[in-house]
């Protein structure tokens, strides 16, 4: 069984020989980003999803990539 996933909308393998994530149109490395599926933008420098960018008071937000659905979870206060 292989684990799959995905990395900014782009669907990825892990391979065990390699100890490394694989991109599964090219088998290329992860380690090298590739713009988000959906917006065709780089992460920002921060790491943000540039579509969204940094929102204040947020845990985690992502804009599904074109894969799944935007997600946004806030800080508890």
């Amino acid at each position: 069984m292989v684990a799959t996933s995905y990395n900014r909308g782009h669907k990825v393998y892990y391979n065990e020989e390699l100890g490394e994530w694989l991109y599964c149109d090219d088998n290329s490395s992860t380690s090298v980003e590739r713009p988000c599926a959906r917006c065709g933008r780089m992460a920002t420098n921060e790491g943000y999803d540039s579509c969204v960018g940094h929102i204040e008071g947020a845990t985690s937000v992502c804009c599904g990539h074109g894969i799944k659905k935007p997600i946004m979870k806030w800080e508890e206060v």
